[in-house]
């Protein structure tokens, strides 16, 4: 499983979809899929950026960094 950021209309995230399936997390803490995802990601589950590139290094540091 990957999961790909979707920025809204202002290029800030606003959610990320699992990649090549019709879902959308929102970044609410609240939902339980996000819940979810934020474990995934600091397990190691592959994050693509709104272009669909790997994030990786100090730029996942930074972007788990911000959800927690």
């Amino acid at each position: 499983m990957q999961y790909k950021i979707l920025n809204g209309q202002d290029s800030q995230p606003c959610g990320v979809t699992i990649v090549g399936e019709n879902i959308f997390i929102p970044l609410y803490e609240g939902n339980t899929d996000y819940q979810q995802f934020k474990k995934d990601i600091q397990n190691g589950v592959v994050l693509n950026d709104a272009s669909g590139n790997p994030i990786t290094g100090s730029a996942l540091t930074t972007f788990i960094g911000n959800l927690l």
